[in-house]
């Protein structure tokens, strides 16, 4: 009696839940009732399997197993039940409350389903869940509640699985939205986008952990940029303090050198006086005693005796004639300040040589820094390698595109690269060009028409004129007294600190600094070989190529400037 009740369970339709009438078995194996399965695909949009929800892109041909209703009609009369088509063995099913689900199998009058599959994306009834309890290939399906899968996968208008993905909205639709609704709309199987959305999840996570890591990269370097910042601060502090005390020892020595030499003046002054001293002395003691013989002989009574030594005490003894010479009080005039001099010269030899050390480390931000051509005036011609820029004799501002950032009437041009942080450092060659500009600019700058180049205008720059000395472009300007006009001429970005520094690149001398700038947008590098100037003026600005970087964090050698 049991065998018969489970051999009747496997000739039941999963749809009707009656013995099949006109069994029908589609490609993946699995039989239904011919009118139940018909009926299911009616209410689909695409034919699939109610047990595997295998689908097909086409409506498959049905024909009834024949094989499969022989046995079924043997079943029947050894079972001596004469069942009507159409007979059910199960009860009435309950009516359906208001906030039930029905179950997506059942035909007619819905039994309320038990649980929703996550996978189908189908509510079943008690009955019609079986199979999923049951078959090994739907047991890897995910079940859950029926309430939850209306909140998460159903239309709340249509209470239909959410099947459809509507593009034009980003939405999950049903496909009742998809024919009134969403009608015009673009959209696709749910689970294509599924798919889509995965692999963007994936994407977007290995982004966010490559993100991760580079951000983990950045606090290291950022640790260990302090470590080594703290490293190079006590070097340097050890170092100034060396500076420090080795310039006070030359101070100090030449100190004792000028009053030393004080002493030695005043003392041949001693000496000078003295002689001179004595010898007015013995002058005056010459003179005493001519005084005393005239005096003598003219006291005398004898005649022949005045006449015979007159002739020879009447003449004066030899004496320096006194009148021109001239004593002074004052023996250290201008040697203190030929002293100090020296002593400025000491402290210039030490400030070039310090100059020379920052200028040599300066190699280790530089970058290569090429010329726009889309912000090059139309008076300018820039090498292919936007290396060097020239002026030329005509304006081709007519033959080049309108563009906003382009120089229309000053003969300017801006570099390709954009500084927004960090340091950067390049060297232009300028020759023996008597008018040039040089310096950075902020990226909004005014390009139309006549500009000032000023801080207050987003320029920081040097320039010269009519082959005179330097002049920093500083509202009002500043002259620069050089001892020698620079041949080619550094440029030194700190983002951060706000200033912009120049060097005379060859002979490593520092040339001017803008200090305190407020770089509140992107830089670039500014360039102006201004015009020709009869001819005067045509020789290009060439950006020079790279140099060997130098070693960190060298030691400062003053004691030879010192000595």
């Amino acid at each position: 009696m049991a065998f018969a009740v489970v051999l009747e369970e496997q000739f039941k339709c999963c749809i009707c839940l009656d013995i099949f009438t006109n069994p029908t078995t589609i490609t993946c194996g699995h039989t239904f009732c011919l009118d139940c399965i018909e009926g299911f695909w009616d209410m689909k949009r695409k034919p699939e399997c109610p047990l595997c929800k295998k689908t097909y892109r086409k409506r498959p041909k049905l024909s009834i197993n024949l094989g499969y209703a022989e046995i079924i009609e043997f079943y029947k009369r050894s079972q001596g039940e004469n069942l009507p088509p159409g007979s059910r063995t199960n009860s009435l099913p309950q009516l359906l409350e208001a906030d039930e689900v029905p179950c997506a199998i059942c035909c007619g009058d819905k039994s309320p389903s038990v649980k929703s599959c996550l996978t189908c994306l189908e509510s079943y009834c008690e009955l019609h869940l079986a199979p999923h309890l049951r078959e090994a290939a739907l047991q890897t399906h995910q079940l859950t509640d029926s309430d939850s899968f209306i909140a998460s996968h159903l239309c709340r208008k249509h209470k239909k699985p959410l099947t459809m993905f509507c593009k034009s909205d980003q939405m999950p639709v049903c496909v009742k939205c998809t024919e009134r609704e969403h009608k015009q709309h673009n959209f696709v199987l749910i689970e294509e986008e599924r798919k889509r959305v995965k692999t963007s999840l994936r994407d977007t996570k290995a982004s966010i952990k490559q993100m991760i890591h580079a951000r983990w990269r950045k606090i290291e370097q950022i640790k260990n940029s302090v470590d080594l910042s703290k490293e190079i601060t006590e070097r340097e502090i050890q170092g100034s303090a060396k500076v420090c005390s080795l310039l006070i020892t030359a101070i100090q020595r030449h100190q004792a050198r000028l009053a030393e030499e004080l002493e030695k003046k005043h003392q041949e002054a001693e000496r000078r006086a003295e002689e001179m001293f004595q010898e007015l002395q013995q002058e005056v003691h010459e003179l005493q005693t001519r005084g005393i013989e005239l005096k003598q002989l003219e006291n005398t009574q004898s005649p022949v005796q005045l006449l015979q030594s007159f002739p020879s005490l009447n003449r004066l003894p030899s004496t320096r004639d006194w009148s021109d010479v001239t004593v002074y009080s004052d023996n250290c005039m201008g040697t203190v300040t030929r002293a100090f001099s020296k002593l400025v010269d000491i402290c210039q030899d030490l400030s070039d040589k310090l100059s020379a050390d920052e200028a040599d480390k300066l190699n280790e931000y530089a970058v290569d820094v090429t010329l726009d051509p889309e912000t090059a005036s139309g008076w300018l011609v820039l090498s292919p390698d936007r290396k060097k820029v020239v002026v030329s004799s005509q304006n081709n501002n007519a033959l080049l595109p309108d563009n906003p950032r382009r120089f229309n009437s000053c003969v300017c041009v801006l570099g390709k690269q954009t500084f927004a942080s960090g340091r950067r450092y390049w060297v232009v060659q300028v020759g023996n060009k008597t008018d040039w500009d040089l310096g950075v600019t902020r990226e909004s700058i005014n390009r139309k028409g006549v500009i000032s180049v000023r801080p207050e205008h987003g320029y920081w720059a040097i320039c010269r004129r009519k082959g005179n000395s330097l002049t920093a472009c500083a509202g009002p300007s500043v002259a620069l007294h050089l001892q020698k006009t620079p041949q080619k001429v550094g440029v030194f970005l700190d983002y951060e600190e706000g200033s912009v520094s120049f060097y005379d690149a060859e002979a490593k001398t520092h040339i001017y600094t803008y200090s305190g700038c407020d770089f509140n947008e992107p830089l670039n590098p500014y360039f102006n070989p201004c015009v020709q100037d009869e001819g005067k003026n045509t020789a290009p600005l060439i950006i020079c190529p790279l140099e060997e970087r130098v070693r960190e964090g060298q030691d400062i050698t003053i004691e030879s400037v010192m000595s």
